[in-house]
């Protein structure tokens, strides 16, 4: 994912680095050295346009490229940073035929939707610094690495540790049973149980994920196989309780026992009420958002668990991985520039420090360390006994989770009964789920 924070256009232009893509769809070899003396020379002047969907990342991308300046002088990085209406304005580019040299998708479906302006990034140094599970889902069907991670990931319920302990709750709830337990110990304390941000369309998805991953589990399948069955039309909601009744039933507690207004609270005004001790639980979101708690409340306590998704304890799981990539226009007249920047930035130290000490992420590469932050430390240590959740988010399209989102939204608002919502959100996985 996603996506985050404050919707919002920042448009900075930065000189520095070399970014852009090739103008055919031959995958590039060019490495850390080929670019600067293809085309253009060492000291010719060199601009990249980057447009990306993560104002969060606003500093650490004008980090890299400030850092990169010193290794390129002559390269400007035009860096523009959009999240409301981020998928429509891309499209429209695109169809100007004014293709950014960088831009941002999400990550395994979509890399099919726009594999055919994205350069082949197959046998650069950075496919080989990814993990192995990154590198999946930066990959086509075909095999083909076509995107970038902006970074690894963690989404999970995150919960204040004293509010837990001043109403008693010794065990953090992992079944459904012991969050209705956990949502009644709260409130007889005056303690609101959930913050939420449901006015964003997509923590509905990083919510809904853990459900399907239950569902297909209860099914005998896999995620990925189960999500192809619904974007089929060969499944439905009510064939898996999981998906019909507990998820569902999970969102109406959050809804009674969270926040007020629900569908005007955004991304920010939810991690200011949970920093603030407003509420014991924050929904929907990840690691992303601990330095921004940690800006509100620096003392802050917090820890992190799956998602109580039925009565079955092994199946609340933390989900890991890569949902957000960044493309290089295979058509851009400085491919070989932008290819040779990002292998920098994915192989050199400095860059394998930058994702753990200035965008204080989970690094989607080798060999790099952990952020010296609490969520990707606890993650680490849970994950050494417990498995990883799968990141069903990726195997259908932003088209389709949005337009989820946007149901979501018209169910809890009273627009939309469970069942109508329920038969749209199918109408649309056949209609937006598939890049084919």
């Amino acid at each position: 994912m996603k996506k985050r924070l404050l919707a919002m256009s920042v448009s900075l232009a930065l000189v520095v680095g070399i970014l852009s893509a090739c103008g055919g769809g031959n995958n590039n070899t060019a490495g850390n050295e080929g670019a600067a003396n293809n085309g253009t020379g060492n000291d010719a002047p060199v601009t990249i346009n980057m447009f990306t969907a993560s104002p969060e990342y606003t500093d650490a991308f004008n980090a890299y490229i400030a850092e990169y300046k010193k290794v390129k002088p002559n390269v400007t990085i035009n860096l523009e940073i959009m999240q409301a209406d981020y998928n429509t304005v891309l499209k429209s580019k695109i169809a100007a035929g004014s293709t950014p040299d960088v831009f941002q998708t999400t990550a395994g479906g979509d890399i099919d939707t726009f594999a055919e302006y994205s350069a082949d990034l197959t046998n650069e140094p950075l496919a080989a610094a990814m993990t192995d599970a990154v590198k999946v889902n930066m990959s086509s069907t075909d095999g083909k690495v076509l995107g970038l991670p902006v970074k690894g990931n963690l989404m999970s319920m995150v919960y204040n540790k004293k509010l837990l302990a001043d109403a008693g709750i010794t065990e953090v709830p992992k079944t459904t049973s012991q969050m209705n337990d956990a949502v009644a110990k709260l409130e007889a304390k005056g303690i609101t149980p959930f913050a939420n941000a449901y006015k964003e369309w997509w923590v509905w998805k990083h919510i809904f994920q853990n459900f399907v991953n239950a569902a297909a589990e209860d099914a005998g399948t896999t995620p990925k196989e189960l999500v192809g069955k619904f974007i089929a039309g060969e499944t439905t909601f009510k064939d898996h309780p999981v998906l019909y009744d507990n998820f569902f039933s999970f969102i109406d507690m959050t809804v009674e026992h969270g926040t007020n207004k629900p569908l005007e609270r955004d991304s920010n005004a939810e991690v200011s009420d949970f920093a603030s001790g407003k509420a014991a639980f924050m929904t929907g979101k990840g690691a992303w958002d601990e330095e921004a708690i940690k800006k509100i409340n620096p003392d802050f306590e917090l820890g992190i668990v799956g998602y109580p998704v039925s009565e079955k304890a092994e199946q609340n799981l933390l989900v890991t991985g890569a949902d957000q990539a960044l493309r290089i226009n295979k058509d851009s007249k400085v491919v070989n520039e932008t290819i040779e920047f990002f292998n920098w930035l994915y192989t050199s130290e400095y860059g394998k420090n930058w994702f753990s000490t200035v965008a204080k992420v989970i690094p989607p590469i080798k060999d790099a360390p952990l952020p010296d932050l609490d969520m990707p430390k606890q993650m680490e240590e849970m994950l050494k006994t417990e498995k990883s959740g799968d990141l069903t988010v990726n195997y259908s399209l932003d088209t389709f989770h949005q337009k989820f989102g946007e149901l979501m939204q018209a169910y809890i608002g009273g627009s939309k009964s469970k069942d109508q919502a329920v038969t749209e959100i199918q109408q649309a996985w056949i209609q937006f789920g598939s890049a084919q």
